[in-house]
């Protein structure tokens, strides 16, 4: 079976987060991995935190595995604007197009190819769900037995044929007031959660303006996002509580603890009842040892960057691994309508791939 038709078969399986079907895509990824010639094939299920929704992953090794491939299977889901079946692949004579193409079923696809004629030593397999939505799946392997003399680690993503080295966390915050509601001819003497949040909401666009000039020269800032202010029934009526949602992407030696006090001393000047939750921390990303990738990458890979999106590259890195990204496709085909992947990146990821396994047989 060629890359393309491969690729095709992944697409064709619903693994949208959330929603998919990430189970039955492991399934199919077991017979793909023990015809390879895996030492160990195994299957594991992850409940997520919210809904009804299951998770799941499969690892497999050839040897004791001190390199570890990481590739996640799900898929945002299908964006609006779409002029074919998301998940009917089109294979053209430049690319193959479909959900998930590019991010990141076409380096799967790629690494089976690369399987078929070299057989890697000490190497791990993890192909993951819920990436997209959440880090279940990543954290329940890093957890395990598996996961315990793995050393490096590529994590694919669409990079454009570059290794992405560092990039931001993403931390998610919201805040909570809560009044007693009532008619508004009473506002003047009632709290006024909505207000009240508004006040911190520019407070916060502050601080994030105070860190624009602040980090390393191609990440300065922390990207401070005010992203939602909710409450309220009618023009006449009072809210009885309020909520402020809001994010920032720091970059890597970010000082979180300075910065989470700054945000305490913020809401206790606007007024000591608001209540803080943070929805979200996901760490910021760095390549601990480069040399240990240049070596091996060398001429097959455009160049070093930094990339501007988020990857569980960094929650490997936090547990001790020296991890690099990296992967066929470009990010701007991501999460959009008629997603696709050239068929030259195809080419390039086998010979990649292909080249990386040669590398752990010396």
């Amino acid at each position: 079976m060629t890359t393309e038709a491969l690729l095709g078969r992944l697409i064709e399986h619903h693994t949208e987060n959330p929603g998919g079907d990430e189970l039955a895509i492991c399934e199919f990824l077991r017979h793909e991995l023990t015809t390879r010639g895996a030492d160990e094939v195994a299957i594991s299920t992850v409940p997520r935190p919210k809904g009804d929704d299951i998770g799941a992953y499969i690892f497999a090794r050839f040897g004791t595995p001190e390199l570890l491939v990481n590739v996640h299977i799900d898929t945002v889901p299908a964006n609006t604007g779409w002029t074919q079946d998301p998940w009917t692949p089109s294979i053209t004579t430049d690319k193959v197009t479909g959900l998930g193409a590019a991010d990141t079923k076409g380096a799967i696809a790629a690494i089976l190819t690369a399987l078929e004629t070299r057989s890697p030593h000490n190497v791990g397999f993890l192909f993951s769900g819920d990436e997209e939505r959440g880090t279940s799946c990543i954290r329940d392997f890093l957890s395990s037995q598996q996961a315990r003399d793995i050393e490096r680690a590529i994590v694919c993503e669409p990079t454009d044929r570059y290794a992405g080295v560092r990039h931001r966390g993403v931390s998610g915050y919201q805040a909570r007031f809560q009044g007693q509601g009532g008619h508004s001819s009473n506002a003047d003497h009632m709290p006024k959660p909505v207000a009240t949040l508004a006040r911190l909401a520019v407070k916060l666009d502050d601080l994030g303006q105070r860190y624009v000039s602040q980090g390393p020269d191609d990440m300065k800032g922390i990207c401070m996002n005010v992203a939602g202010l909710d409450g309220g029934v009618a023009f006449n009526v009072v809210p009885d509580a309020a909520t402020l949602t809001w994010s920032i992407r720091p970059p890597h030696g970010f000082d979180q603890h300075r910065f989470d006090q700054e945000i305490e001393l913020a809401m206790h000047n606007v007024n000591p009842d608001i209540t803080p939750t943070r929805l979200l921390h996901n760490p910021p990303f760095s390549t601990i040892r480069l040399p240990e990738f240049e070596q091996v990458l060398g001429s097959h890979i455009r160049g070093f960057i930094p990339l501007q999106f988020w990857t569980e590259a960094a929650m490997l890195s936090e547990a001790g691994i020296n991890a690099i990204v990296l992967g066929p496709g470009n990010i701007e085909q991501a999460h959009g309508a008629d997603e696709w992947v050239s068929r030259e990146d195809l080419k390039w990821a086998v010979a990649l791939f292909t080249h990386i396994f040669e590398s752990t047989q010396a």
